[in-house]
């Protein structure tokens, strides 16, 4: 195995997975010995994502997801396995053992190799005298040489295989280049450039690792920004641009911006705790992401109907993490750059200090549809902003809203505050009835959640999960003369997951979430945790596997018989000259 048994043993042991999975979850509610909050790895509104203490193991019974500390690891921070150990061992305390000879972990390292190298070169050519157009153009947009260094901005030679060559020339593969998003193939089965005549910015993780670009195309063309597809080792949801610098910010808050050239201003005026999406709106990964440095966010998006809209729903899927948020209005300006450029850096930190929370700033969105001197708009914004009053989880914060909504629209206080209160009424009620019938779906579910496994052989399958969690559960089972070999399974990852099993326990090591997490993918540790939660009788285990195994079997010789049948049926018709 890449890593000695007992130290990932001891890892695990260091990691309780309530405190590992409690620095990103909310855990707080309890349904028997078990731990609920809501699911990081998709959205929800009523807790389904279970953490057992006992097991050491996490399920979602909304989507599925499952397995140890180590896959929780693995999944959130989107790492290998080999780097989901490293992270573990370091928040442990924990000496690594020697690196091992692990192959996905050599892609990666090879990958951010490759990235680091790209970086390197793409801010070399700017100063050549093909790099003199993304100078020119950096001028034009105010941003120093500092700035450049800082961000390693740089630039994309508008040629077929200038980046191809640099990289060959320093060991990398075309292979390596085309599975970092770095070259394309074309249609003779050669590679071109991906990134041509483009200010590069580099995208680099919290960890300080270059895990993609995204290149603004100098002159005319499209798409105007162009980013790394998803490889290994960058995922555009679950990352921020500058999100490595802004992390060391003092000012308390993180200020999100959409575009790059945007994050860079803001920088350069002393705004240190600004970041963007990559070319998407914000994700509730990349929400998760900043709640992890900060409890309060500031919304700095385009003064256009496109930024309003994507605050709106940054608003929506930052306030579900309990984040302050706050939104700036930007008068005068399209957006942060050039209203600093327009006004400076002073008269952008008042900006700040002045920037609206979001309940402000909804109001004043509803505010604007309508015309409150004609009575037929009046009651529709009467109707909308009582429901966003109703919305709000104060009383004292109502009680507030419902006096300006009436002073808004000229009607007395009452009105809207017992408007407010009835709709408020009737959103708790169906709060309850969706939050009960949430509830008992997860008491319900099946472990596999809401996408429950699909087999091409039910019956053989649920006998292949029981030999599965047999040998699992009690691992003497392994001296069963009788046991299949995972060829015998119907289910490819089913025999999988068999297969990893048997491979421990034969070795004379244990097999758990922990030591299996490195041979299994997370879909197959996310099958074998569910298949785990399902009840077994143990008290008469052995009985059970050779029922499951002669299940198996059972079921391979009725398919093998039936296959044979209608070969046979097949060469018959074929003898007589049937064609159906």
């Amino acid at each position: 195995m890449a890593f000695p048994e007992n130290f990932i043993n001891e890892l695990v042991e260091r990691n309780d997975i309530v405190d590992v999975v409690s620095s990103y979850v909310r855990l707080n509610k309890k349904s028997g010995a078990n731990l609920f909050g809501l699911c990081p790895f998709h959205s929800e509104k009523t807790p389904s994502f279970s953490v057992s203490p006992d097991k050491q193991i996490y399920h979602c019974f909304g989507c599925g997801k499952g397995g140890g500390v180590i896959n929780f690891v693995m999944e959130i921070e989107n790492l290998s396995f080999p780097e989901a150990v490293e992270f573990l061992a370091k928040r442990a305390g924990l000496p690594m053992p020697e690196e091992t000879n692990d192959r996905e972990s050599r892609r990666r390292e090879r990958m951010l190799a490759l990235n680091k190298a790209a970086a390197r070169f793409f801010y070399q050519q700017l100063s050549t005298p093909a790099g003199q157009t993304a100078c020119d153009y950096m001028r034009k947009r105010k941003l120093s040489p500092a700035t450049a260094r800082s961000f390693g901005l740089g630039f994309a030679p508008d040629t077929w295989n200038s980046l191809t060559d640099a990289m060959k020339s320093q060991g990398f593969t075309e292979k390596e280049l085309a599975d970092a998003g770095l070259v394309r193939r074309g249609k003779s089965g050669g590679v071109y450039d991906t990134f041509r005549n483009r200010l590069m910015f580099p995208v680099i993780d919290v960890r300080g690792n270059v895990i993609g670009f995204s290149g603004r195309i100098l002159g005319d063309g499209e798409p105007k920004y162009m980013n790394s597809p998803e490889t290994l080792v960058f995922n555009k949801s679950r990352n921020l641009f500058a999100l490595n610098l802004a992390k060391k910010s003092k000012c308390g808050y993180i200020i999100l911006s959409e575009g790059n050239i945007d994050v860079a201003s803001l920088h350069q005026a002393g705004f240190d705790s600004a970041v963007a999406s990559l070319g998407t709106s914000l994700t509730p990964e990349q929400a998760r992401l900043i709640s992890r440095y900060t409890d309060q966010v500031i919304i700095a998006y385009d003064n256009d109907n496109a930024g309003i809209k994507a605050s709106q729903r940054a608003i929506s899927i930052l306030e579900k993490l309990d984040l302050k948020v706050k939104v700036l209005r930007l008068e005068g300006a399209k957006d942060p750059d050039e209203f600093i450029k327009l006004k400076g850096p002073e008269a952008f930190r008042k900006l700040l200090e002045g920037s609206e929370n979001q309940i402000d700033y909804r109001l004043r969105a509803v505010t604007e549809k309508y015309d409150l001197s004609v009575d037929e708009e009046k009651v529709a914004f009467l109707k909308e902003a009582t429901e966003l009053v109703a919305r709000l989880p104060g009383a004292v914060e109502r009680q507030v809203y419902s006096m300006r909504v009436a002073s808004m629209a000229g009607v007395p206080e009452n009105v809207v505050a017992d408007e407010a209160r009835r709709r408020r009424k009737r959103l708790l009620s169906s709060a309850r009835k969706t939050e009960d019938r949430e509830q008992s779906r997860v008491d319900r579910a099946p472990p596999s959640g809401s996408r429950p496994l699909r087999y091409t052989d039910p019956a053989s399958a649920a006998a292949e999960e029981g030999v599965i969690r047999l040998l699992y559960l009690e691992p003497s089972l392994i001296r069963e003369p009788s046991l299949p070999v995972p060829e015998d399974f119907s289910q490819e990852s089913l025999g999988h997951i068999y297969s990893a099993i048997l491979e421990k326990l034969r070795r004379g090591e244990s097999a758990n979430t922990a030591t299996l997490g490195e041979a299994l993918s997370g879909e197959e540790m996310s099958l074998l945790v569910s298949l785990l939660q399902k009840p077994e009788v143990l008290s008469r285990s052995r009985q059970s596997l050779r029922d499951y195994i002669n299940k198996i079997k059972e079921r391979r010789d009725e398919l093998s018989q039936s296959s044979d049948l209608r070969a046979l049926a097949n060469k018959y018709r074929e003898k007589k000259g049937y064609e159906g």
